[in-house]
């Protein structure tokens, strides 16, 4: 979360990724970095033990969103 907000202030368009076990930690940590609004998409939880085939699979499904988070 610290790098993607460095990025964001230095006018790098970034997005957070983590799993959906940290939706409320990051939007916590969001607001107390100043960024709010900071873009983040989560994946399916949980991910320490996913295989690499389930990683991808879970790639895949945010991908599309991962993008869109982007270039908005």
């Amino acid at each position: 979360m610290h790098d993607t907000t460095w990025f964001e202030i230095q006018g790098i368009p970034s997005v957070f990724i983590a799993s959906t076990e940290f939706v409320d930690a990051a939007t916590a940590q969001a607001s107390m970095l100043g960024l709010p609004e900071l873009n983040r998409v989560f994946v399916p939880h949980p991910i320490q033990d996913a295989t690499d085939s389930e990683m991808e699979q879970k790639a895949e499904e945010v991908f599309e969103k991962l993008l869109n988070t982007l270039i908005a």
